[in-house]
């Protein structure tokens, strides 16, 4: 998961070389991003199957989870498309 978070979040730019020519260099992302996305999807897995499980055990919908959930998916996506920009 490691290895395709950071193709995900590579960044390529375009740099201006000698005689007007333009080559595209890529930056790597930060190592504690790729942390921290590990750690949302782990986390959002986790808070999926808490879900999972309490609806079976408990016959009702828990709102404090699935907001929780919504939180840990509004953080992945901030995270990809902050880094694109």
């Amino acid at each position: 998961m490691r290895s395709w978070l950071q193709k995900a979040f590579t960044r390529k730019i375009l740099v201006e070389g000698r005689r007007g020519k333009t080559r595209t260099k890529l930056e790597a992302p930060s190592p504690r991003l790729i942390l921290g996305v590990e750690f949302s999807i782990i986390a959002l897995v986790a808070l999926t199957v808490l879900e999972v499980t309490y609806i079976i055990f408990i016959h009702a919908f828990s709102s404090e989870i699935f907001a929780a959930i919504s939180l840990v998916i509004g953080t992945i996506l901030g995270a990809f498309f902050g880094t694109k920009a």
